[in-house]
């Protein structure tokens, strides 16, 4: 699978980004609490995929419950371009919508039940890899 690289921001321009990623993103859709407020779509990416260009000083991060996903917003205009998720803390959910265009094919999008967010975790088969280095390579093996 070949990786490209995405770049994007907040709506302010104030937080800009780069990730690779493949131009087939696949994006979840999740119904728990904060994703449903926020209509949090994204796709997962392991940490050393993802470089944040500028702003770093613009960003907040909100945390709840468990405290283990960090929800980081631009503070001048609100918008979550990137968060640290729950279920990958070792990588980083892309908000599809804050990708600049011109480099994404095709968007899959999968529905994950966050109401339900263990059970769900538990049942997934391939979440939690995503986020690894290696996924690149399992990906590639599924498609």
């Amino acid at each position: 699978m070949d990786l490209v690289k995405h770049t994007g921001g907040c709506h302010c321009g104030a937080v800009r980004f780069e990730v690779l990623s493949s131009p087939d993103l696949h994006v979840f859709q999740c119904n728990c609490s904060i994703c449903t407020k926020k209509q949090n779509h994204h796709f997962i990416v392991p940490n050393n995929h993802f470089s944040l260009l500028q702003g770093s000083d613009y960003l907040i991060t909100y945390t709840f419950n468990t405290h283990v996903a960090k929800h980081t917003f631009c503070k001048t205009c609100g918008v979550q371009s990137f968060y640290t998720p729950r279920s990958n803390p070792d990588g980083y959910g892309v908000a599809p919508h804050c990708l600049d265009p011109g480099t994404v094919r095709s968007v899959t999008v999968e529905t994950f039940c966050g109401e339900k967010w263990e059970e769900s975790m538990q049942a997934h088969k391939s979440i939690r890899d995503m986020s690894k280095p290696e996924a690149d390579a399992q990906l590639k093996n599924t498609q």
